[in-house]
């Protein structure tokens, strides 16, 4: 325990840090209204991303069904907060929309993850596209395809700063205990991992639920902070966004996915102007990263101050 002190608290003047410096930046009136929706886009970008990465880098599974799941939170805050518009009405619709989008995903997981490769990547889009159908026509309740608007501005910045330290630490945390490490192993080999007891079914249905959960987080935190939304905004494009910040960083990196994040949160700022080439942009950036680097920029490397330390010690 002793030997993980330090690199905690190294962790933790990072964050107080980051914090501090983006208060003093906002309150000065340096950092305006405009750059302040910049960097909530990027902390939600930041889970839905990690959410992906859970998926595809950590447990190697192809999924292209995040943005429903995405919707799911995203619908489940707009509705209730209708209702109840207070900060409880948003929390607690941020917990029906995290239980709904887990439940889903379990149902539909456990037949699906039994598939590989493709045929996964077609099923998980599948389960996207019948979840925003089902928006489609969803009546008064989702307003159908013209959406609703009108939700109150309920996202802040330090929210979003909150829930994306508080995901990263649980989900290194998770990844980094026994159960993250089947998780690891059924990526490595998924027979090698069976013939050692290895549940590969629950791992990776595990996995998924968990995704879908920080999905509808996201979807959440994205309704509070857009005002708006209609079904358009949760087609498969939405996936493919957060697929490429994932695989950019680096397939099986956390630190790889929140650069990404950052890096094409603030491309996008400056292609804002380009919106129809935005993407063409990103396919090329991609096919240069899968050609030069084909396992993202950081690859599985992570910033770690445990080993910081371990060579300072080593070196005296």
């Amino acid at each position: 325990m002793k030997k993980n002190i330090k690199p905690i608290l190294a962790w933790l003047a990072l964050v107080i840090a980051i914090y501090a410096i983006l208060s003093v930046l906002i309150s000065t009136g340096l950092v305006g209204l405009y750059y302040i929706q910049i960097l909530m886009g990027i902390g939600i970008s930041m889970i839905m991303a990690l959410g992906t990465n859970l998926v595809l880098g950590f447990s190697g599974q192809f999924s292209l069904g995040q943005a429903g799941f995405m919707a799911i939170g995203a619908y489940a805050t707009a509705i209730l907060t209708k209702s109840m518009p207070t900060y409880g009405g948003f929390y607690l619709s941020m917990l029906v929309g995290a239980a709904l989008a887990a439940t889903i995903a379990l149902v539909v997981g456990l037949p699906t993850l039994r598939l590989k490769g493709d045929y996964l990547a077609i099923a998980t889009l599948g389960v996207a596209e019948i979840i925003r159908i089902a928006i489609v026509n969803g009546g008064t309740l989702t307003n159908g395809a013209a959406g609703i608007s009108g939700i109150l501005p309920y996202t802040t910045w330090p929210i979003v700063f909150a829930f994306v330290v508080l995901l990263i630490v649980l989900s290194l945390n998770f990844l980094r205990s026994p159960i993250g490490r089947s998780v690891l192993s059924v990526r490595e080999d998924e027979i090698a991992a069976e013939s050692m007891g290895v549940n590969t079914t629950r791992v990776k249905v595990l996995v998924f639920v968990i995704a879908a959960i920080m999905s509808a987080i996201a979807g959440s935190l994205y309704v509070g902070y857009i005002g708006t939304i209609v079904p358009k905004d949760f087609a498969l494009m939405k996936s493919i966004e957060y697929l490429i910040i994932a695989v950019l960083g680096g397939i099986g990196s956390v630190t790889g996915t929140i650069i990404a994040a950052v890096v094409l949160g603030f491309l996008n700022m400056y292609l804002a102007s380009f919106a129809d080439v935005r993407m063409i942009i990103y396919s090329l950036a991609l096919i240069l990263v899968m050609v030069f680097r084909p396992g993202g920029l950081l690859g599985t490397k992570e910033l770690s101050f445990s080993k910081i330390f371990n060579k300072t010690k080593e070196g005296k």
